[in-house]
Order: structure tokens, then sequence, then C-alpha cells
């Protein structure tokens, strides 16, 4: 395996192995043909709408149990109009005071089969910061015992290989 990748967003070369992998949009709308994905669908880099649907980008992280950082998901979240209008008003303030919202999935995580449509917990953060998404605790999914105990390196090259040859 290479000590380094290609940005998918910069195109360029970084040093070291990944640490964090982002879907542009929700798995359904990036299914919509892309010479059509424009006219059926509302986005940008952080937001998303689909018919009466409405999608937040957030980063579900992914703590290392040997080491110090996280591995991080940037995936989508479907939320209800409410929540989705709450971030469009708070989108350029600090939400890190602010309650939860509920919010489910929207891409399948190729590491955790059965991960689309989960149920997922937003936080939302400062500006600077995507909002950050967390599973249930009652959630015994492979993804939420992950998240809330960590991956070792074995582990986390195992998603590497899975992402990589995706």
């Amino acid at each position: 395996m290479s000590e380094s990748f290609i940005c998918s967003i910069c195109g360029q070369a970084h040093g070291g192995l990944v640490t964090d992998w982002a879907f542009k949009l929700p798995d359904e709308v990036w299914a919509i043909p892309e010479a059509e994905r424009s006219k059926k669908a509302r986005f940008n880099n952080d937001l998303c709408q689909f018919d009466n649907r409405n999608f937040i980008r957030c980063v579900l992280d992914v703590p290392f149990t040997e080491g110090t950082g996280s591995f991080g998901w940037g995936a989508w979240a479907e939320v209800d109009w409410r929540t989705f209008e709450h971030y469009l008003k708070i989108y350029d303030e600090d939400g890190t005071s602010g309650p939860t919202r509920a919010g489910k999935l929207a891409n399948s995580l190729q590491a955790y089969p059965g991960s689309l449509g989960t149920p997922v917990v937003i936080q939302f953060r400062d500006s600077s910061k995507r909002p950050s998404l967390y599973l249930a605790i009652s959630d015994e999914s492979l993804l939420a015992r992950e998240q809330r105990t960590g991956v070792g390196e074995s582990r986390y090259h195992e998603i590497l290989n899975i992402i990589q040859n995706r």
C-alpha cells in the first residue's frame, strides 16, 4: 500500500495514508445521471435538496485506538425540514451549544455493510467545521461499536483496502 494518496477533492498527491473519505453527494442523488443531476436536485458542498428531501454534509469520526486521531467519514445525513432550516439559520454561527438533531445516514459506507439509512444524531459545531454524526448508544452495528471503541491499525488498513478497491 502506498504511503501517499491523490485527494479526490483537490486532485493533489498528499503524503501519508488516507484518514478520511468524503462523499460528494448523498448516494441517491449521486446515482442520478450527471447530465440530469443539477436539474433534479439542488446542492453545494454542504447542502442538498432532492424532491422534498433535505440533506446536510457531516463528519462521522471513528477514533484510532493506536495513536491519535480518527478516520473521518465525510457523509451526508438526511434530515427533516425543521433541522435543515435550523442549519441554514446557524450556518455561519457556532452551533455547539445547541441541541442535537436526528437524521439518517444517506451514504453507504463501504466498510460497514447495511450502514445506509442508519439513524444518526447530528451535533452542529462552529462555522468552520461540518456537523458531527454519532450513532445511538443502543445501536450494536459494527459502525456504532467502532465509533464508540475505535479501530486498531489492522482494521484501519482493512478499511483503506475496502475504500481504495471500490
